[in-house]
């Protein structure tokens, strides 16, 4: 009887996904307001979901100069983004754009699992 041969090799890791998405605009408006402001560019960015606002939770975006251990770390072109954890199930599929309109500009968050918004759209309920 034949011996079963079985592949022993561990499974070569896929790339990850990225939690969030941040459109080259927004990180090129990202990189400019840190230097308007006079931060180094070894700050990276934060962002995080705080409760508030009017449908329940809100986006927060700061400047940070290092990661907290618990943090989850993405890159985008020389742009460190910090996320905690809990924010980080908040934010999966999030993406973050800059857009200039008739009513300004400023960060867009687009979040595809966010069940209603308030008419602003600064703040969004799950």
């Amino acid at each position: 009887m034949a011996e079963l041969q079985t592949d022993t090799a561990a499974p070569t890791p896929e790339a990850e996904a990225p939690l969030l998405t941040i459109t080259p605009k927004a990180v090129e408006m990202i990189k400019l307001t840190r230097q308007q402001e006079g931060i180094e560019e070894s700050y990276g960015l934060r962002v995080a979901v705080m409760g508030g606002g009017c449908s329940g939770f809100q986006y927060a975006l700061d400047f940070e100069n290092e990661a907290r251990e618990t943090d989850v770390l993405q890159q985008y072109e020389g742009l460190t983004v910090y996320i905690d954890p809990v924010s980080a199930r908040y934010l999966e599929g999030v993406t973050i754009d800059y857009v200039l309109g008739m009513q300004g500009a400023g960060f867009k968050f687009i979040n595809p699992r966010a069940l209603g918004t308030c008419g602003c759209g600064s703040s969004f309920s799950v």
